[in-house]
């Protein structure tokens, strides 16, 4: 992931903010972004800081095959990891709205993207002399925020 994947239109003014190869899983932070994506700031961070509390699990729409359903949202999971992760990831594109001069109070969050970053290749001593590889998965997110145009 080489750059941001959003394109700025001109007269817009927008935040924004990256993680770069993130220690994570791919699929997990797929749905994480997909529950947050198009909320306001408040409420989007309100619902990454339940998860990692374990009060309100993230909806999984696709990635969710033998996955428990949670009362309120279905089937879904816990991703404290990723949720931890995307929080730093929402805190950093917040400081940088508040240096580009634009309303806390009407930030919502515009993209939420994510990509499949590098693979870590490593391997893992086995019985015998053995080894067995120990590959860990890596992910692009980006966040961009903007502010909610008022209702006329």
């Amino acid at each position: 992931m080489r750059g941001y994947t959003y394109r700025e239109q001109s007269g817009v003014t927008v935040a924004r903010a990256r993680g770069v190869e993130v220690p994570i899983s791919p699929k997990k932070t797929y749905e994480v972004l997909n529950a947050i994506r198009g909320l306001p700031v408040e409420r989007a961070r309100s619902v990454l800081t339940e998860a990692i509390e374990m009060r309100q699990a993230i909806p999984f729409r696709r990635y969710n095959q033998e996955t428990a359903h949670h009362r309120g949202s279905g089937p879904g999971r816990f991703a404290v990891k990723v949720c931890r992760n995307v929080l730093k990831i929402l805190e950093s594109a917040e400081g940088n709205a508040e240096y580009e001069g634009l309303d806390a109070d009407r930030l919502f969050v515009k993209v939420a993207a994510s990509a499949r970053g590098r693979i870590r290749k490593a391997t893992m001593p086995r019985a015998h002399g053995r080894a067995t590889a120990w590959n860990e998965q890596t992910t692009n997110i980006e966040i961009v925020l903007a502010e909610r145009k008022e209702a006329a």
